[in-house]
């Protein structure tokens, strides 16, 4: 089995956000935002591509602020379907927005993103990924697990050995209060 944690000490980028972010719980509304646009981005690219467009996919879209992003009208479509620093898909542009507008219902239903994606701890991988198609758009299962493993709320991050589950492990992420088994079921 090849683990991203060996792939990530060969390349600055990858290495830093294996260090800092991967599978460490993240409960701020922003970050939480914009770790969800680069993955639906990342749908049929490489995670290569995402994290040396990072920079400017979070210019373009105003640091990820879901206030912002959820205020974008055609003429802010437009502009990031014209800007080559970015994914210029329309649907993955469209499901960005909608999905800040989403994110802004959250706060009135559960309280906000984390507080909705807490609300709902544990499920299984296939539960994870129905409710997020629920509540989202463009979030099939490979971008829910990846997002879900990223904050911290399914295992599977970093390999046991790796120094930075160590890190992480300390920090107790949600998956962690769930028996492991739990995660086991079909795919």
């Amino acid at each position: 089995m090849s683990w991203y944690c060996d792939y990530a000490e060969e390349k600055a980028h990858h290495k830093t956000y294996h260090d800092a972010e991967y599978g460490f719980p993240q409960t701020d509304e922003r970050a939480l935002f914009e770790l969800q646009c680069l993955e639906l981005n990342q749908a049929g690219l490489s995670w290569d591509i995402i994290l040396k467009k990072r920079p400017t996919l979070k210019a373009a879209y105003d640091n990820f602020e879901v206030d912002k992003v959820a205020a974008y009208g055609d003429r802010d479509t437009a502009r990031l379907l014209s800007d080559p620093g970015i994914i210029r898909n329309r649907l993955k542009v469209a499901a960005a927005i909608e999905n800040a507008k989403r994110i802004q219902a959250l706060r009135d239903s559960h309280g906000g993103f984390a507080a909705w994606i807490a609300a709902h701890h544990p499920l299984t991988r296939s539960q994870w990924t129905k409710l997020f198609r629920q509540q989202s758009k463009f979030m099939g299962g490979e971008i829910v697990n990846e997002l879900l493993m990223c904050i911290g709320y399914l295992p599977g991050a970093h390999r046991e050995n790796c120094p930075i589950f160590a890190k992480t492990t300390k920090l107790s992420p949600p998956w962690m209060e769930a028996a492991k088994d739990f995660y086991t079921e079909d795919a």
